[in-house]
């Protein structure tokens, strides 16, 4: 699920934008009312978007987007004079006042976007550390010594052992290292 924070000086419009999108379908995580609460949040969740105004109890709204992860888009509610400000930013504007149809399709534009670029971060395979692959390339010098297999006959009895007992690859190569 991608985490929708909302973060407003006055707490009463952080709930107000709060129950509209829950009304229209879209789960909040968060409500804020400052932009300190919003980093220590973010910090136990590795995506999501968080919808702001212009200035907030501690810090500005850029500040806020520049503390925040990158995995994290923002919408910034403010006035059309201070939207200048944002122009070629990696932000989305909406001017005030703002209907409730135009924010709940920003939101879910905005769902879609995070959503393609979870799904893509997912799809990268993961990258060995050099420790991880010398263990590796360890257990299948062994293989190939002791049972007198080639490089890719090792690592395919490797990969097997490792799905029939639910473990990593390295995890197996290092239970198979330790019982030699």
């Amino acid at each position: 699920m991608i985490s929708v924070i909302v973060v407003f000086p006055k707490l009463d419009d952080a709930k107000k934008i709060r129950n509209l999108l829950v009304r229209n379908g879209i789960d909040v995580t968060a409500v804020c009312s400052s932009g300190a609460q919003v980093l220590q949040y973010v910090d136990s969740i590795e995506d999501g978007i968080v919808v702001t105004g212009y200035k907030l109890a501690d810090m500005h709204c850029s500040e806020l987007r520049a503390n925040l992860p990158p995995d994290f888009h923002v919408l910034i509610m403010a006035s059309k004079g201070h939207m200048q400000e944002f122009v070629g930013d990696d932000v989305v504007c909406l001017p005030m006042p703002v209907k409730a149809y135009d924010l709940v399709n920003v939101i879910q534009d905005m769902y879609m976007v995070v959503s393609r670029a979870r799904k893509k971060r997912k799809e990268k395979p993961k990258q060995r550390s050099e420790e991880e692959k010398a263990v590796i390339a360890n257990a299948k010098s062994k293989l190939m010594r002791e049972k007198n297999y080639t490089e890719e006959e090792a690592h395919r009895y490797l990969q097997k052992m490792s799905m029939d007992s639910g473990r990593s690859l390295v995890e197996t190569c290092q239970m198979y290292i330790a019982m030699l």
